[in-house]
């Protein structure tokens, strides 16, 4: 996953909400109205569609769902008038996500880059390297 560039784009109100699931016949879960897509796992690896996933939206959270601390790191993203894209992932698929990024769950990437859960979420803040980023990357 190092070396991956993402190029920025405007965000997409849109599409802040991701359900990814890997069977070849998905069964409806969780998913949230007019704001979820569910990805086929028969598209492509799962290394290939995290990479993806990183480089399409210049802000992501990979989380669980109903994770408290996605939550917070959502809430702080958006005090700063950022908004990311949120997918979530089933609990069978948590191991193989965490393998992949290098992060336990919830993992964010900003602007292709990780910056770890919420820890370093907030150590991005406070150092105030944050809303710098943010608006270099066009989502502020």
């Amino acid at each position: 996953m190092q070396g991956v560039r993402c190029l920025p784009f405007p965000p997409n109100p849109d599409r802040d909400f991701l359900t990814i699931q890997t069977n070849s016949n998905p069964v409806p879960s969780r998913q949230r109205g007019p704001r979820s897509l569910t990805i086929d796992a028969g598209e492509e690896t799962p290394e290939r569609r995290i990479e993806r996933l990183i480089c399409e939206h210049p802000v992501v959270i990979f989380a669980r769902h109903g994770c408290c601390m996605s939550h917070v790191m959502k809430q702080l993203l958006a005090a700063v008038g950022s908004h990311p894209s949120v997918i979530e992932i089933e609990e069978s698929e948590i191991g193989g996500i965490e393998g992949i990024t290098g992060f336990s769950m919830p993992a964010l990437f900003v602007g292709g880059s990780p910056v770890g859960g919420i820890e370093g979420l907030m150590g991005l803040h406070l150092s105030g390297h944050l809303v710098p980023r943010l608006r270099e990357l066009g989502v502020i």
